[in-house]
């Protein structure tokens, strides 16, 4: 007679934690202010102003946006906080860098607010796997708050895991 296969993973102590499940709703835009400068060099205060005043903004509710300019010029900091000034009543968050530092700040809001207190003293898989852009900087953000609470950190899948730290 044939054995009945047992899943051993499923009925381990280990707690898998995958970032896909935290990652947030919402378009991310590139928003480039490089066609507000007169002739792609310098901001004129005036003409700036009116392009602030009368973009439509609207279209950037429930989105991540991070603010930037292409060309080679000097921005002084109060374009972008204008611009923000604006954004900020439609737009999730709203960064100054490109689409790679916004991911980057959307899950570090995520994990610092993540309450880890169920995985004390347990053996934690970390996934690996994604098909959402889950940029690196989360998963070290992850470990460093999960290494002083779990039992020992590993990253892959259940079936293929590398080990990353194990409680002395």
């Amino acid at each position: 007679m044939a054995e009945e296969i047992v899943n051993r993973v499923a009925n381990s102590k280990l707690v898998t934690i995958d970032l896909e499940d935290y990652y947030p709703v919402g378009k991310r835009v590139l928003f480039d202010i490089k066609d507000w400068l007169f002739q792609e060099l310098v901001i004129r205060e005036k003409e700036f102003r009116d392009y602030v005043k009368q973009h439509d903004w609207v279209q950037y509710k429930d989105s991540y946006v991070a603010l930037s300019c292409s060309a080679d010029a000097i921005i002084p900091s109060w374009a972008y906080l204008l611009i923000a000034s604006k954004l900020s009543a439609f737009a999730k968050k709203i960064i100054v860098g490109n689409l790679v530092d916004l991911e980057n700040s959307i899950y570090q809001d995520i994990i610092s607010n993540l309450d880890l207190s169920n995985y004390k003293d347990k053996p934690i898989i970390i996934k690996g796997c994604s098909n959402k852009p889950i940029p690196d900087t989360a998963y070290t953000l992850l470990i460093s708050k999960l290494i002083n609470i779990s039992k020992s950190i590993m990253f892959g899948e259940a079936c293929s895991t590398v080990p990353l730290y194990k409680k002395k």
